[in-house]
């Protein structure tokens, strides 16, 4: 099997239990960890002792705070191919988990990021503690939501999905739950409770319902979203990111203007490809997202925004990307329209 020091990976009783084992990095994926855990699953698969497979975040402060963006820039710099490689790898898994023939349970806490969100949103069970702090940022650093999201954000209700993958704000646990991304709320105080009843060979929808938190709802944190769903759903149903930020201006109300503000901060090439790729993937199964998603990736990583991206949020750490073209008006459509054409070598197939 495939190790890496970073994923710890045990037998216990029926369950087979991952931990991220990176806290010092908020648990970020590297290309052993993402290989470590397919190793796994693979083998985990084929077990007839295993009959649940887990995954957790060490530390306090993070399940997952994404892949190795740094990896993917530096790659690309060097032009050696080992970030392409990385996402291939990745997205693989995320098909795999979401493939994965036996319960996946995943156990968020912290901050679940990006490719965090990819080793946990596609499982068969997803648990998350009050706490969490989710988020798809990618249109931050020039990048687009990967690792299957464009599937998931694409299936949240109303137009809510586009709202976080176009915005890339934080949102808590309650309303990742309201948004189909968590199926229950569960204290992180609980989970070794709760992975002593897997291992033990309980059935994990049970399990959860017996940890809830949906039954003291007065515990949890209320979904900040839930006041301006009727907005989101009519001004991110406009029919262009230009006409999104026009019912923003016309609105006028706080919620409004915060978003208007966000979405200007954003890379004007990055929110109309995300645009295009979630509008796509609602008629997309999860490998065929993951497939589109490779293609603008591969374009993406190549071009100025997401160089820029990474060296304003990771690198200077100035917060002050200067995005070209600078505005949506100066993106060229022909552009966009080619991010999704078939690559020349695809190392990700649908």
């Amino acid at each position: 099997m495939q190790q890496d020091s970073h994923i710890l990976a045990e037998k216990r009783g029926a369950l087979g239990l991952l931990t991220l084992n990176r806290p010092q990095a908020l648990n970020a994926l590297t290309p052993g960890m993402v290989a470590a855990i397919a190793a796994s699953l693979s083998e985990w698969a084929e077990d007839p002792q295993i009959r649940t497979v887990a995954i957790q975040g060490a530390g306090e402060r993070a399940f997952c705070a994404g892949g190795d963006i740094r990896l993917v820039q530096q790659s690309v710099l060097a032009g050696d191919g080992v970030g392409a490689k990385f996402l291939a790898d990745e997205y693989r898994l995320n098909a795999c988990i979401g493939a994965y023939p036996k319960p996946f349970v995943a156990l968020m806490h912290g901050f679940v990021m990006g490719g965090g969100a990819g080793v946990s949103v596609h499982g068969s069970v997803r648990l998350a503690d009050p706490d969490m702090s989710f988020a798809m940022p990618e249109t931050g650093i020039g990048f687009v939501p990967d690792i299957g999201s464009s599937h998931f954000l694409s299936r949240c209700p109303g137009r809510l999905g586009l709202y976080l993958g176009l915005t890339g704000v934080r949102i808590g646990a309650a309303d990742a739950q309201a948004a189909r991304l968590v199926d229950h709320i569960v204290a992180r105080a609980d989970f070794p409770a709760l992975l002593e009843r897997l291992a033990d060979g309980q059935a994990p929808q049970a399990v959860a319902e017996a940890f809830s938190w949906k039954r003291a709802p007065d515990r949890v944190m209320p979904a900040v979203l839930a006041p301006h769903r009727r907005r989101i759903d009519t001004v991110f149903a406009a029919s262009s990111v230009e006409a999104i930020l026009e019912r923003l201006d016309r609105d006028g109300s706080a919620f409004a203007r915060d978003t208007a503000q966000t979405l200007r901060s954003r890379s004007p090439t990055s929110l109309k490809l995300v645009f295009r790729q979630l509008h796509m993937a609602r008629g997309l199964t999860l490998r065929q997202c993951l497939a589109m998603e490779y293609r603008l990736a591969m374009r993406v990583i190549e071009g100025h925004d997401f160089r820029e991206g990474v060296r304003a949020a990771l690198v200077d750490k100035d917060r002050n990307p200067r995005w070209c073209p600078a505005s949506l008006a100066a993106v060229p459509e022909q552009d966009i329209e080619a991010a999704f054409a078939p690559l020349p070598r695809e190392l990700f197939r649908d």
